[in-house]
């Protein structure tokens, strides 16, 4: 497994020097843990917004531009539209 660096604030890298100390628990451990619990949390929260990302969907190239660039189908056909062969 490869190990990436995770920039937080000063003052959340302090709380999990502290956490992981007072837990005798490697920080990167405590970190993992504390993801893994607060996205167990809000699943209902992540849940839905995949269902309305989904929803946006509907199978064309016109669709999945707009959901990556975040403009609206109407502004990707003014500047010239998408074409949906591949």
């Amino acid at each position: 497994m490869a190990l990436v660096v995770l920039k937080v604030d000063e003052d959340v890298a302090q709380l999990a020097d502290i956490g992981a100390h007072q837990l005798k628990m490697a920080k990167k451990d405590l970190v993992g843990e504390a993801i893994k619990v607060y996205l167990e949390i809000r699943r209902e929260e992540i849940r839905q917004n995949m269902l309305a990302t989904m929803a946006k969907l509907d199978g064309t190239n016109r669709a999945r531009l707009a959901l990556l660039t975040g403009l609206t189908p109407e502004q990707i056909d003014a500047v010239g539209g998408v074409t949906d062969e591949l």
